[in-house]
Order: structure tokens, then sequence, then C-alpha cells
């Protein structure tokens, strides 16, 4: 219930709204722009700053282990499944975009686990930067594979993408950097540091974050359209996929021993599909898929579904569970 009555997910809710009677109501792009990259510095902050205190430990190496592994092992088993029903461009296009990670599902999750007063460790920002990459190699070498197999077939000559290219554009992404680049400016900072920009990255935050969801709202009502028309197994894995992802991470968690905030992050972050970083890459690596397809997966069901439902959902399983 806390989590239906916090105002950012309220605003959320009334965007998703707004966004479903067609109402006219929209974030500038530049706004939309700014104040993502303003969370993701405040995040980077306040991850630099915890790093500080805690310093460098076997279970921070853990942690940020287990994030690499998951963003393998998820678009592997997503291109498995989807392969049964569609072709080898869109399942990569989705395995690629349910690989990898939703910022602003990670940092409402951070928000919701202060109210809870659970405790968690600044590194799993390094942990949310980790896994944007992973999955979208995966998905350019699955895709020039089948490319490569279309043209023995056809004789014909299909130039795949170079890796190389895509591995410069996802570690050099602008938001990936600034909140690698933030996290390292709190780390460096420290406690003096913290003081100083409390102001900008603690007490702006909640308010700043609502404003977005409220766009990611608007958003939301506008991409589901996107799956008009589409195979079925795109409306049940975007809906499944999440809470399985999640269950993954949390055996994986158990496992090791992490602790219950960390662990529930991991599980958010297994859970979350990525609307920015993978469909900017994936429109020119993989130019054969309708971006409708994924934008309409990721940002249309499976960010409601986790900002309203399974955050919370989460956070039960995993105090049951660890």
């Amino acid at each position: 219930m806390t989590n239906f009555l916090d105002p950012a997910i309220l605003f959320f809710i009334f965007g998703v709204f707004a966004g479903a009677v067609k109402s006219n109501l929209e974030i500038p792009q530049p706004i939309s722009r700014f104040l993502s990259l303003y969370l993701l510095m405040a995040l980077g902050l306040k991850g630099g700053f915890a790093l500080h205190k805690s310093g460098f430990t076997t279970e921070i190496a853990f942690s940020l282990g287990l994030a690499i592994f998951l963003a393998v092992l998820i678009p592997l088993i997503g291109y498995r499944i989807l392969r049964t029903k569609l072709n080898a461009f869109d399942a990569a296009a989705i395995a690629a975009t349910y690989g990898s990670v939703s910022a602003v599902t990670f940092i409402t999750a951070t928000q919701y686990l202060g109210q809870l007063n659970i405790a968690y460790g600044g590194h799993m920002a390094a942990a949310m930067a980790l896994m944007e990459s992973p999955a979208i190699i995966l998905a350019i070498v699955m895709a020039n594979k089948a490319r490569s197999i279309h043209a023995n077939q056809t004789q014909s000559e299909i130039k795949p993408t170079g890796i190389s290219k895509i591995l410069h554009e996802s570690f050099t992404d602008g938001a990936q950097l600034l909140l690698l680049g933030s996290m390292v400016v709190g780390l460096v900072s420290g406690e003096a540091g913290q003081k100083l920009m409390a102001p900008f990255s603690i007490d702006l935050f909640k308010g700043m974050l609502a404003f977005f969801l409220l766009d990611m709202g608007l958003m939301a009502a506008r991409n589901i359209k996107g799956l008009k028309g589409k195979p079925s197994i795109t409306l049940v894995y975007a809906i499944c996929s999440p809470l399985s992802h999640a269950l993954i991470a949390l055996a994986l968690c158990k496992l090791i021993g992490l602790p219950l905030g960390n662990s529930i992050l991991l599980m958010v972050l297994a859970s979350s599909a990525s609307y920015i970083a993978v469909p900017a890459v994936l429109r020119h690596a993989l130019p054969e898929v309708n971006p409708a397809l994924y934008m309409g997966m990721s940002l249309g069901i499976t960010f409601p579904f986790n900002i309203i439902l399974g955050i919370p959902l989460y956070t039960i399983l995993a105090k049951q569970v660890l």
C-alpha cells in the first residue's frame, strides 16, 4: 500500500491516465532529457558517497559479478524462448531490451527501499551501469549470425554490424558516463562533498523523480499501441518475464548470501527492461526490427508493471526467502 500512496507513483499513474484519455498534456523533450540526466547524476553522487564510507569489499565484488552474470544469462534465455515464435531479428531485439536495465525503475526502487528503511550498497548504481551493455552486444552477435545464415541461403552479400562500433556506443553513452562520472566525484569528494551537494542531490530528488515519472506515465500509455497486431508471445513475455527474471536473481542472491537491500535491487534490475539506451542502439544495429515492438513491450507494459506492482512484490518475496 505504501507504494500506491507515494506521490511519485501517483504522478506516474496520473500520467498513464492522461495519456490513455489522449490529453494534450506533455513534458517538452529537453525538460524530460534534463530530468533523466539529473536523476542519474544524483544517483551516481549518492552511490559515490556511500562507497567512500564503505570502501571496496568482497560483498561488493560478488554483487557486481552477479550483476554481469545476470546481464548475460537473461538475454540468452530470452532469445531461446522468443525464437520459438519470432524471427531471429525480433527475438534478438527483445532479448537485448529485457537483458538490459531501466535506470528509472532502479531509482524508484531505491526510493521505495528508503521509505522502508532497508539499507543497500551505493555500489548498486555501478551494478546498474555494468548491466547496460552485455545484452546489446549479445543481440548484435545473434543478429549477425542470422544475417550470415540469410546471406548463405539467398547467395547475397550482407555486411554485418561491427561489434567495435557498438561497443564504443555502449560504453561512451552520455547517460552511462554521467552516472559513472558522478559516482567517481562522490567517491573522491566524500563526506565534505555530500554536505555541499545535499540541497541538489537529496532535497530536490523526490520532486524531480515525480515530475519525470509523470512524463513516463504519458509515454507508457502512448507506447502500448505499438503492440497492436503483434504475436501473442510478446504480450505474455512482457508480463511474465519480469517476475521470472526477478526469481532467477533472488535464487542467485540467496545462493551467494547477499544482503536484503542489494538482493531486492538486483531483482529489480533483472526484471526491468531498457527503453532508452538499448532502443537508441538497436535503431541502427537492427534496422530489420520495428522499434514499436520492443518499445511497446518495455515501456507500455513492463515498466508500469514494475513501478506499480513489481517493486513491492519483489520486496515481499525477498523478505520471505532471505
